[in-house]
Formats: C-alpha cells, sequence, structure tokens
C-alpha cells in the first residue's frame, strides 16, 4: 500500500478555492509537497495539468516512485475517453469519477422519481468508458461521493465485470449513505481500486446528524480496523490518498420523513446499527461544528488551519502504520 496526497482537502493552502487569493500549485510543486511529507503519490485534477510538461511530470514521479491518480468527474465516456489519454501521457494507472445525482449528504430527495433511470444513465455511460480504458490499460474508479450506497457501486461493478473498472472509496462518505464505514469497506473490498482517506467528526440534529470535518484519527472512523480491510485487497499495490473533508459541514438527514424512498432497502437491524454507531461517537451538541470556513475567517486563516489538520492526519498515518507493521512482524 502506497499513502499519497490529494489536493482537495486543503483547497485554500494549494490555491485551488477561489477565495484563496492564491495560484494554485503546479503538479511539480505537488509532488515536491508529497515527497517532503513522506508519501508516496498524488491526486490532483485534470485542469492543474492544463499546458503542463506531462512527460517531466511522469519522469519526476517515476524517479520517487510516485503514483498519480486524475481525480475527474461524471459518466460521459467521450470526456472520459479524453482523461484516459492524459493518464496515459502522465503514467496515471487510475482515473477516479464522480456520478452525481444526489446532493451532497446522500439528499436524493430532488431525484424522487428519477433515481432508477438516473442509474442505468450512469451503468450505460461508465460501461462505455470502461471499454475505452481497458483499450487504453487504465483504470476507471467511480467513487462513492456522498452519492451512490454499497449495494449500487457493487451492481455496477458486477454489471459492467472488467479488472479495469471499480470503486474509489471515501472512507468518511459511507456515513452519509447511512452505512457503518468498516463494514461497507468489506462489502465492497474486491473491487475497491483507490482509496480516500478521510474522517469525520458526528455532531446529532433533529433530522440525524452532521458531518464535520476533521484530521484522520481524530474523528468516529476506526482506521486500524480499515488498514486490516485494506491489507486483505486483492491488489498488489493499493494506494490511498488523504483527502481532509470539505469545509462545509455535511447535514445526514436520515430521520426526515422523505429521505429514504429512492434509497435500497436496508433492514432495521442495518440502520440500527449505522444510528447506534454515530450516537455513540457523536459529540455534544454545544460543542462548535463549524469550521472556520463556515464562520467566515480569512483565507489566511483557512489555510493554516488546513496545513494543521494535515500534519495531525500526517503524524496519525505515520504512527499507525508504524504500529501495525511492528503487531505484524510481532506475530511471525
Amino acid at each position: 500500500m502506497r499513502v499519497g496526497l490529494s489536493m482537495f482537502g486543503t483547497t485554500y493552502a494549494m490555491g485551488l478555492h477561489p477565495r484563496s487569493g492564491r495560484s494554485p500549485l503546479t503538479p511539480g510543486q505537488l509532488l515536491d509537497q508529497a515527497e517532503n511529507c513522506g508519501l508516496r503519490g498524488v491526486e490532483l485534477p485534470p485542469y492543474l495539468l492544463e499546458g503542463a510538461d506531462l512527460s517531466a511530470i511522469a519522469k519526476r514521479a517515476r524517479r520517487s516512485d510516485m503514483y498519480i491518480t486524475i481525480a475527474s468527474g461524471g459518466y460521459d465516456p467521450s470526456k472520459l475517453s479524453e482523461i484516459f489519454d492524459l493518464s496515459v501521457k502522465l503514467g496515471a494507472a487510475t482515473v477516479r469519477t464522480v456520478v452525481g445525482g444526489a446532493k451532497i449528504g446522500g439528499d436524493r430527495r430532488e431525484m424522487a422519481g428519477k433515481w432508477k433511470p438516473f442509474l442505468q444513465n450512469v451503468l450505460s455511460g461508465l460501461e462505455a468508458a470502461t471499454r475505452m480504458a481497458e483499450e487504453k490499460g487504465v483504470v476507471l474508479a467511480v467513487e462513492n461521493h456522498q452519492d451512490l450506497a454499497s449495494e449500487e457501486l457493487i451492481w455496477l461493478c458486477e454489471r459492467i465485470a472488467s479488472p479495469h473498472f471499480g470503486i474509489t472509496l471515501d472512507t468518511g462518505n459511507p456515513l452519509a449513505t447511512a452505512e457503518v464505514p468498516v463494514d461497507f469497506a468489506e462489502k465492497i473490498l474486491p473491487y475497491i481500486k483507490h482509496v480516500h482517506l478521510k474522517d469525520y467528526r458526528c455532531f446529532l440534529s433533529s433530522e440525524g446528524y452532521r458531518l464535520v470535518r476533521c484530521p484522520i484519527g481524530q474523528g468516529v472512523l476506526d482506521f486500524p480496523a480499515l488498514l486490516n480491510v485494506f491489507r486483505k485487497s486483492p491488489l498488489n499495490d493499493l494506494t490511498m490518498s488523504i483527502e481532509i473533508g470539505a469545509l462545509e459541514a455535511r447535514h445526514i438527514r436520515v430521520l426526515a420523513d422523505d429521505y429514504w424512498p429512492e434509497y435500497p432497502p436496508r433492514s432495521a437491524h442495518q440502520l440500527a446499527k449505522t444510528i447506534q454507531y454515530v450516537q455513540s461517537n457523536a459529540e455534544t451538541s454545544h460543542a462548535e461544528w463549524r469550521t472556520p470556513y463556515e464562520q467566515g475567517e480569512p483565507a489566511e486563516a483557512i489555510a493554516a488551519y488546513e496545513n494543521e489538520e494535515l500534519q495531525a492526519s500526517l503524524d496519525y498515518m505515520y504512527q499507525l502504520i508504524r504500529d501495525q507493521n511492528i503487531s505484524k512482524k510481532g506475530a511471525s
């Protein structure tokens, strides 16, 4: 397993956010930052590659044995084909995509009566795109982007049935579709091609709960258990990108009367397990859950906040990996 850095957890610090007042990092600068942090790969959007010397970037990554993942979006096969061409030139083995449909927070209410046709369109587009990915020797991985549930991801993987198609698991996002993260990971493990390492704090609300970004290891996720799941991956080299959550809290309204009609059928036991998981890990409702961004702080303060959370995440992951390696050696 190789751990790398996604740009999307530090959008102010890396100049991606339009209000940051900074120029976006170049791919070369991102590779340098990741290597300086002791990481072994990067994940970046394709627009940062416009006009760049792709061969030089590819050479730079190979020199340090660093992976590159392209973070694209959509399910239009013609547009994804262009990204595949880019990934071949760059030496990027994986293209991550998201399909949307639901609002962030797993909210499908505006898709009432439209979700199943939407999924059929997604299947058709991703199926055609996967055939192109096969021809070009790259992997297309659809993310659980607070939109698709585990049942739907498995359905897509079984229907497309290609080693060049699978899932980018975002470890925090199962909570947005009312699923326990470790259970979610175990269910989709055969199809995982790439991972986003993300944690959340939880705050209860009258309609469900809020997910609030935090450094990895300081939220509700069980990362030792998740790493044990990932060690069973059929992939020889599973890549994982640190991606701290968005600057806005995600409100998961699982207790709203109209939340569930477009979801796959869920047992009472499964839903109860998720609610129990959230309630047992939730923080007091009196605690401050708004990020500096939501409190209107200046750009430099937000960037500093992002960098502090990134460093805390790095420190946690370094220690966790060391501890697990020691435990593994001691057991052998």
